[in-house]
Parts: structure tokens; C-alpha cells; sequence
């Protein structure tokens, strides 16, 4: 019987569109599910495997049925940083690493920590003159171009 945590070498012996089944030893057989496949995205299984190809995989659990389920992608190395890294939310401001700060004065002027009615005044504040500025723009093209016919 196999063991949850065990790793092991397997065969794959059949593709779906949701996983592959994997033959391991003492003809036990095992799904990995199309996200355990791979640590990038996996749209088609078969860009990955194909039948017949030795995998080596880990045992993600086995219920009391008998079904194991079984991942590629623990067994492999974890990814270099950087590569294919989600980015990292910035504890601070809630952005994202590297993503633009679409609220340009919203943080505050002096780097001391605020209240949270504190930072909602101020995103009010600055979500109402963006407001305001929107409408201006929006109704300046109004003024003007309308003229009446007698």
C-alpha cells in the first residue's frame, strides 16, 4: 500500500482534459489532477505527458475508497525567484510590487502610521476630487458645442 508523502516512480497509463492516471508500483493507480502537473499553468495536459512516459510523483492522499491522489509538482524543484513569481503585495499600500500607484496622493505626507478612518478620509477625499475632475473633463466638451436652431 502506498504512503501519504511517499515519493515514487510511476507510468502514465491515461490523459483526460481534468488530470492523468499514473500506474505506481503493486499496480496501484493514482490521478494527478492537471494542477499538480506542473508549476506553470497547464492549459493542455498533453503539452506535459504523454502515455507511457515514467513520471516521478508524491502521494497526496489516499482515502479510505483507495483513490490516491498524487502530484508531479511537488517533486520538482521549487522555481528560481523571479521566475514566474507572482508579485508580491506591498504590506504597506496593499499594491503590488512594482504596480503603479493609480491614487497618486492618497499615501500621506509624513511616513507616520494612520488610523483606518484616517486613510478612508483621505481615499475619500482624493476618489472625490478624481470625481470632480472626471465630470469637469467630461462635461467640458459639452460647452459650447451646443448651439440653437430658430
Amino acid at each position: 500500500m502506498v504512503e501519504v508523502g511517499a515519493i515514487l516512480e510511476g507510468k502514465v497509463t491515461g490523459l483526460t482534459n481534468f488530470g492523468a492516471f499514473v500506474t505506481l508500483p503493486d499496480n496501484v493507480t493514482g490521478m494527478v489532477h492537471i494542477s499538480e502537473v506542473s508549476t506553470s499553468f497547464v492549459s493542455d495536459i498533453h503539452d506535459f505527458l504523454k502515455e507511457g512516459q515514467a513520471v516521478k510523483v508524491k502521494v497526496l492522499d489516499v482515502t479510505p475508497e483507495g483513490k490516491v491522489s498524487l502530484s508531479i509538482k511537488k517533486t520538482m524543484d521549487p522555481p528560481a525567484q523571479g521566475a514566474a513569481e507572482r508579485p508580491r503585495r506591498d504590506r504597506q499600500n496593499g499594491r503590488r510590487s512594482g504596480a503603479p500607484n493609480v491614487w497618486k496622493g492618497a499615501e500621506p505626507k509624513n511616513n507616520e502610521p494612520q488610523s483606518f478612518e484616517d486613510m478612508m478620509a483621505r481615499f475619500k477625499q482624493v476618489s472625490d476630487e478624481k470625481i470632480s475632475d472626471l465630470k469637469r473633463a467630461n462635461d467640458g466638451g459639452k460647452r459650447g458645442s451646443y448651439s440653437r436652431r430658430k
